[in-house]
């Protein structure tokens, strides 16, 4: 499963074309590395994902079989490794149409 639709999937991030934003923009990494979001997830990934201020790092626990899942089936695909706040007072904002990062607002 591509990257942007497990990243919906699971609802770690609301939606497929937001995922493919964040992606472009450098704020997802798939065992360490940049990742586009195309990328083929598998059991066992390690995921890291930056929402304004925010680090999480989950790893893959299973990958669904179709697009969509149920809320409940959903956290069942993904075990949560830990979960940073990187600066509490640093705003941010990600200009979604261009990709850039700017400091001031966030609407995630």
């Amino acid at each position: 499963m591509r990257l942007d639709l497990f990243l919906k999937a699971t609802r770690l991030i609301a939606r497929r074309t937001l995922a493919q934003k964040f992606c472009d923009a450098g704020m997802v990494s798939v065992n360490n590395s940049a990742a586009k979001s195309s990328r083929e997830i598998k059991a066992g990934d390690k995921i890291e994902i930056k929402k304004g201020n925010r680090l999480t790092k989950v790893s893959v626990t299973q990958v669904p079989d179709k697009k969509q899942v149920s809320r409940q089936d959903a956290v069942n695909l993904y075990k949560i490794i830990s979960e940073e706040v990187l600066h509490e007072d640093a705003p941010f904002e990600i200009n979604l149409a261009a990709g850039e990062h700017n400091s001031e607002k966030a609407d995630f």
